[in-house]
């Protein structure tokens, strides 16, 4: 089968996430897309993080009306920080007949060169590209060029969509409506659980 993987912290998962995976499917010829929440970022702090547990159900909710989507616990269950190439080596293991895309987009593909064992992710996977604007395809090649398998990268179109896990956390503090930009079962979860909103002192 022909997976596409797209890790996150999915803290929480949105429409945007949803319409990356999509565009990927439909792009690449993908089988799947698999979504792949990291238990803790190797590179940058997590904020008003419910847990690993809780991004997981979200991104369970996100994704269960769809059957081109999936969702993988493989890397909350390993724990520690979820390196790329430790993820790609245990796909590979299990599921040996299985050609791996790894789904990125173009401000992580330009950081390449400083994942751990970039050139390893390279021979393990295809790495898929969301292009945008404010990033040019040459200035990611030229990034990543100089590693072994740079012709692995291949590119995709997304569409611009002005919206960030960490812009939908600032409006549930808030408490402005987040209805439309998450699925509506990920809206009443966050709701009900009390997730992102203001901690209230004893």
């Amino acid at each position: 089968m022909r997976i596409g993987i797209l890790g996150g912290t999915f803290n929480p998962p949105h429409i945007g996430h949803l319409v990356l995976a999509q565009e990927a499917h439909a792009q690449l010829g993908l089988d799947r897309v698999v979504f792949m929440p990291v238990f803790q970022p190797p590179h940058k702090p997590l904020h008003d993080d419910p847990g690993p547990e809780a991004r997981l159900e979200l991104c369970e909710l996100a994704t269960a009306k769809d059957e081109r989507l999936a969702v993988s616990r493989l890397e909350i269950d390993r724990g520690g920080p979820s390196y790329t190439v430790d993820t790609l080596r245990t796909i590979h293991d299990r599921s040996p007949g299985d050609d791996l895309t790894f789904i990125v987009g173009g401000d992580v593909a330009q950081g390449l060169p400083t994942w751990r064992e970039p050139e390893a992710v390279l021979e393990l996977a295809t790495i898929a590209v969301a292009e945008r604007e404010e990033i040019r395809r040459r200035d990611i090649t030229e990034q990543v060029g100089r590693l072994r398998g740079a012709d692995r990268l291949v590119f995709f179109e997304f569409p611009r969509m002005d919206i960030s896990s960490s812009s939908l956390r600032r409006r549930v503090r808030e408490g402005r409506p987040i209805r439309y930009l998450v699925p509506d079962d990920v809206v009443r979860v966050i709701g009900a659980r009390g997730y992102y909103r203001p901690k209230v002192s004893a």
